[in-house]
């Protein structure tokens, strides 16, 4: 109960926005939302603007949703990781808001992805039944996840700390912060440029929420830099 409380004194907003996602995915396991087409997804998950089920809430509810338990673990693990330090660094009211704003423009860069990637077919004519597969075929492509707003995290914590060592599996060798967000980055625009058919991650909402956070970071401590080492 002790390291429980001191961790909830240090990092609140950490502490809830786990707890947060934790609760919306058991309500999506309760009640179908792990599955593509289903009313939850419908609903909550971030959706091509052409599609009849986009709302503009979604830009934020998509980013307390997941495809998965370990899309889940993973997203968590970061945020507990990661966010707990920035949080103490900026104070709890600093880091909610960043949050928000990197899983914000992570959506708005997946949804200029869904732009890009339905472009020829958004501006063709199409026949009532090519609507219908269409809009079908966008009822399948929803976004989910903590992932734009945790890389955003991911990226401020490379610049404050630029030289802590990190270990990512399988990498056998520790690496520092700014190289690993700089790998990281990389690795997610050559998976976006690749587009394979197989490959279900937004790596473009990646690249938006880590350039996002960079971006605030870099603003924040233009005048006074706060960089521990």
């Amino acid at each position: 109960m002790e390291i429980g409380s001191r961790y909830r004194r240090t990092a609140p907003v950490v502490w809830n926005l786990i707890i947060i996602n934790a609760l919306v995915f058991l309500a999506q396991f309760v009640f179908g939302g792990l599955e593509d087409l289903s009313p939850i997804n419908d609903w909550f998950a971030l959706h091509h603007y052409r599609y009849d089920g986009f709302r503009v809430y979604q830009l934020i509810t998509h980013m307390f949703m997941h495809g998965g338990f370990l899309h889940l673990l993973l997203n968590m693990l970061g945020l507990w990781m990661f966010g707990s330090m920035m949080e103490q660094v900026w104070g709890s009211k600093r880091f909610l808001v960043f949050y928000l704003i990197c899983g914000v423009v992570a959506g708005l860069t997946q949804m200029g992805s869904y732009a890009y990637t339905f472009w020829n077919i958004d501006h063709s004519v199409l026949s009532i039944q090519d609507i219908d597969a269409y809009q079908q075929l966008l009822g399948q492509n929803a976004t989910v996840g903590a992932s734009g707003a945790i890389m955003g995290i991911l990226a401020a914590y490379a610049y404050t700390f630029p030289n802590t060592e990190l270990f990512i599996m399988p990498i056998p060798f520790p690496i520092k912060a700014k190289w690993a967000i700089v790998g990281i980055i990389g690795l997610d625009f050559l998976g976006g440029v690749m587009n394979s058919a197989s490959d279900n991650v937004a790596h473009f909402a990646h690249i938006g929420g880590a350039l996002c956070g960079l971006l605030i970071v870099f603003t924040w401590n233009r005048k006074n830099k706060k960089r521990f080492y």
